[in-house]
């Protein structure tokens, strides 16, 4: 285990393969397993896409160069008056009312049957990329930019504490407060993420997607501040709790004591009200396919507090599954089904088509909620849990390939014949990413519960990656993805686009370097332990791997920064509708 020791600024990759190498009874074989080479059939893949924006950023950056070139040299032959036309003609830019007018309109040939703002499927936006903001009613306008930027807010904070963990690892001494504990400030950091930026981002989007997809207002907006007061209460008392040593024990999310998280279950019971008025006052007859996405989740993460937080039943055993229960449904049913809703909206929207096939997305509704409530054991394969139930999490967690690869073939066909907008917007390539890790993350995660796989990655640094490839991979980065789509078009300012940029490669490249740093160490260190070497040896071994979790978790941070301040440039002094400037789009 010498090799171990000391691990080099090599490809991270290769890590694995070399920690691999000598193997014992209980490994041999472990590297040509089907979960092994799935992962890096999907690692791959990451990557793959990455090459792809890359290059279709490349090609739009050498057309403009070209573009510019022949503006340049202009027509020698030709006049001062045909130059100054060859110019204005390439600098041209269409404002985006060239379809419409201010005169009073008249069919002289009475072919127009009727005409709306509105459509049947409102999820259709125009079909040619209008500049023209969105009519949004002012209390809608500020219940969504309130709820963002608590959602930032939290962000901030969040992955503030996360960053100074992950310094943590490398210089263990740092501190010796006992309210900045490991022990104290990791819940800190999780329990942020997810119920304070997360939670909070997507309920402030989905009222724009609630009202606009049903073509009525809100049900009710006094009911959207008291669940935004609640939701950010509950996340408030329940850090200052949990750096206070106040906690709920071991169980991972869901550290909050009862009284503190109360505040979030009753907020996420006054938003399903709100949501479910809403839409059953709406004005077109179908429910769209993102109603039933918001709808369900609220509905399961209702539910799935109560029995998380209900002690009754909670005895030995039963809280491991319970635990397990809580922690994958907070995940699956609440995070990702509530995002998948938002995608079915704001992608679609933003590509001005409609979404490739309903049938696709009610398919894949269906399959989400009868497998993803089973996989939670998953997480406990060879604990002493029923052998039986460990094995319906795996066979369910082999099902879950149904909505994942329903969903990402519906995703990625709507955006089908879009690769020229990739390099010219930074919409697209978060949706784009995002999309790909929901594939890559969720498929990843059914080659883990492979007894064979776990009898390796089970409860190593490899874990720890995989929750930030989906929380951060899928999660948040299709929300940066809704957020840049809508803002713009609800307040008239964009940020710059070079920011956006950053913002987009930093976060990117921060986690890629993030997820396979751990997956290395974490198969490194799981070889280690069936091999019998003393734990602390392990220790010391991971290291390196855990320095360069801190250069990938340290470039995600920064870029949400960079976020924070194109947030606060979309949404300061919001521009009224008539004096919308005329400007390149963000959205594709």
């Amino acid at each position: 285990m010498k090799n171990l020791q000391r691990p080099t600024l090599v490809a991270l990759a290769l890590c694995i393969v070399q920690g691999t190498m000598a193997q014992s009874p209980k490994t041999e074989g472990w590297l040509s397993s089907p979960g092994v080479v799935g992962t890096m059939v999907l690692l791959g893949i990451v990557l793959f896409i990455a090459v792809l924006i890359i290059a279709a950023k490349v090609s739009r950056l050498i057309q403009q160069t070209k573009e510019k070139r022949d503006a340049a040299e202009g027509n020698p032959g030709a006049t001062d008056e045909q130059q100054a036309r060859r110019d204005a003609a390439l600098h041209y830019r269409l404002r985006g009312d060239e379809l419409g007018g201010t005169t009073t309109a008249f069919d002289d040939k009475a072919l127009i049957v009727g005409a709306t703002s509105e459509p049947n499927n409102p999820i259709v936006d125009e079909k040619i990329y209008s500049r023209a903001r969105l009519d949004v009613p002012k209390p809608l306008q500020q219940l969504v930019i309130w709820y963002l930027a608590a959602s930032t807010f939290w962000l901030l904070f969040g992955t503030t504490v996360g960053e100074y963990l992950g310094l943590k690892f490398i210089w263990p001494d740092l501190d010796e407060v006992a309210w900045l504990s490991f022990g104290r400030l990791r819940p800190v950091h999780t329990n942020t993420v997810f119920w304070g930026w997360a939670s909070m981002a997507m309920i402030g989007l989905a009222y724009f997607v609630i009202a606009r997809t049903s073509a009525t207002k809100v049900h009710s907006y006094k009911t959207g501040w008291w669940a935004f007061g609640l939701i950010n209460f509950s996340v408030l008392v329940g850090n200052i709790l949990l750096m206070a040593g106040i906690n709920n024990g071991g169980g991972e999310y869901r550290e909050y004591v009862w009284p503190a998280m109360l505040p979030f279950a009753l907020g996420l019971i006054l938003t399903f009200r709100n949501f479910y008025a809403t839409v059953k006052r709406r004005k077109i007859p179908e429910i769209y396919v993102s109603n039933w996405y918001l709808l369900a989740a609220l509905v399961w993460t209702i539910v799935l507090t109560v029995i998380g937080y209900v002690p009754l039943y909670q005895n030995g055993l039963g809280e491991t599954i319970i635990q397990g229960y809580y922690m994958h449904q907070g995940v699956g049913m609440w995070f990702m089904t509530f995002t998948l809703g938002l995608i079915y909206y704001y992608l679609p929207s933003s590509l001005n088509k409609p979404i490739y096939s309903y049938s696709l997305g009610v398919l894949a509704f269906w399959t989400q909620m009868l497998f993803y409530t089973m996989i939670g054991t998953h997480h406990f394969i060879f604990s002493p849990l029923p052998w039986w139930l460990q094995t319906v999490a795996i066979v369910f967690s082999m099902g879950m390939f149904i909505p994942v690869i329903a969903g990402t073939t519906n995703f990625l066909m709507t955006m089908r014949g879009s690769w020229s907008a990739i390099g010219k917007s930074y919409v697209l390539p978060f949706f784009l990413v995002g999309v790909i890790f929901y594939f890559v993350g969720s498929s990843q995660g059914s080659f883990q519960a492979f007894r064979f796989t776990q009898n390796i990655w089970h409860f190593t640094d490899f874990n720890v990656a995989h929750s930030h490839m989906t929380m951060y991979g899928i999660i948040t980065f299709i929300l940066w993805a809704c957020i840049y789509a809508l803002l713009p078009k609800m307040t008239g300012r964009e940020p710059s686009q070079l920011l956006v940029g950053a913002h987009f490669w930093l976060a990117f490249i921060g986690l890629f370097a993030y997820t396979v740093s751990l997956m290395a160490g974490g198969t490194v260190k799981g070889i280690a332990w069936a091999e019998g070497v003393p734990f602390i040896d392990t220790v010391i071994a991971t290291r390196g791997y855990w320095t360069w979790r801190a250069v990938g978790g340290t470039l995600m941070f920064i870029s949400h920064w960079i976020f924070a301040w194109n947030f606060y440039v979309m949404v300061r002094q919001p521009l009224p509708l008539a004096q919308s400037p005329v400007t390149e789009p963000i959205s594709a």
